[in-house]
């Protein structure tokens, strides 16, 4: 039981690595969310990847994009649009999973967001989204963190 729960948590390690690179692409050229799942499909080796997380994560995030940044938008210190892109994406997912997939704890999310921050992002961009995702999940996951 332990293995598959171990499994299923690095396949969808891999399905946010690729996610963030995703909305990336997403937010930078547009295009349709499913043709980008099959791109990615077939561009990438897939086989340790939660595909069908990782097509939620894109499906997901870019149908409430508004509602995800209605979210963040009282939490930042700047206008959206002066964000990073790879941090907008990292941001928009946290605020996905916390907002959402409540199966995920929260510590796993931020932590998550964290990484992909550090793999992704500008030199400290992750302790700017460790601060706004640990706001997200107060007001989000309140009960979960007194817990």
């Amino acid at each position: 039981m332990l293995r598959l729960r171990n499994e299923l948590a690095a396949k969808r390690r891999k399905a946010r690595h690729y996610g963030v690179q995703a909305l990336y692409k997403w937010h930078m050229v547009g295009g349709d969310p499913g043709e980008i799942v099959l791109e990615f499909c077939d561009e990438y080796d897939f086989i340790n990847v939660d595909v069908e997380y990782f097509s939620n994560l894109l499906h997901s995030i870019s149908s409430q994009v508004e509602d995800l940044e209605a979210v963040l938008l009282p939490i930042l210190d700047r206008k959206l649009d002066e964000l990073d892109p790879i941090e907008r994406s990292v941001l928009r997912l946290g605020t996905f999973e916390l907002k959402k997939r409540l199966d995920i704890p929260y510590k796993v999310v931020i932590s998550e967001s964290v990484a992909l921050a550090k793999k992704f992002g500008a030199t400290d961009s992750h302790r700017y989204i460790n601060g706004v995702l640990d706001k997200v999940a107060r007001l989000l996951r309140s009960d979960e963190m007194v817990s």
